[in-house]
């Protein structure tokens, strides 16, 4: 059964957020002609970092916990990993707008952005050489200025408190794929190509890149969610 945990851990975090995209107070399947087409632009995108760094041995995959099919050098359990687990966090980000859209003030929110944004240059720029450090926070980075200079978005703050409720989930997924729990990785990674710092078996970077993944996520969900909404 061992060979399954991958695919247990990504169906599992889809399986209640999917259920629930149905409850009448959430109806998060009213909007499914935003969310998906955002999903799978992101998906592709860090699909393709994915493959390239599999590749280049920046980080690599456990056979003893795949089911062995493998598609462009990725487990099939890595390419669901794209898919379910953003699901689940727009899920949870989008639950949190119905609850309380206007958690944090916008210049509280946008204040942390910024700080967000010095910390992710500084940290990518002083370690150019380490593959998975430097895409992942100048990545972020890049992509945050963006968002701030040439958008005006209300929903920040709640983005940001969606994250803080994520952690949760998101150390217990990581944790078991870095062998926190069984001492055995189903994902290793070469410290070599990253800070070396670890949170429990985490290493920092895996927050960071689920920081630009949901963003990327949410961003591109909310334009799509407002054409939806003029076409209607």
């Amino acid at each position: 059964m061992e060979r399954f945990l991958y695919l247990f851990l990504d169906l599992g975090g889809l399986i209640i957020p999917l259920l629930f995209s149905f409850h009448p107070r959430i109806r998060l399947h009213l909007h499914w002609r935003a969310l998906w087409p955002a999903l799978l632009l992101v998906a592709a995108l860090f699909i393709a970092w994915d493959v390239m760094f599999t590749s280049m041995g920046v980080w690599g995959f456990n056979e003893k916990y795949l089911v062995g099919f493998d598609v462009l050098g990725l487990p099939i359990e890595e390419w669901l990993f794209f898919i379910c687990i953003p699901y689940a966090c727009v899920f949870t980000y989008f639950v949190v707008g119905t609850l309380r859209p206007d958690p944090w003030s916008p210049r509280i929110a946008r204040a942390i952005a910024w700080v967000l944004v010095v910390a992710s240059f500084v940290i990518g720029i002083f370690n150019w050489d380490k593959w998975y450090t430097a895409s992942t926070f100048l990545a972020l980075g890049v992509t945050l200025v963006l968002l701030l200079t040439t958008q005006k978005v209300s929903y920040l703050g709640r983005f940001l408190v969606s994250f803080i409720v994520l952690l949760i989930p998101f150390f217990l997924i990581n944790g078991t794929l870095t062998g926190y729990f069984s001492g055995h990785p189903v994902v290793w990674y070469d410290d070599a190509e990253n800070l070396g710092i670890r949170m429990g078996t985490i290493p920092v970077e895996d927050t960071f890149y689920a920081i630009l993944m949901l963003l990327m996520s949410v961003v591109l969900f909310e334009r799509w969610k407002k054409v939806e909404v003029a076409d209607q």
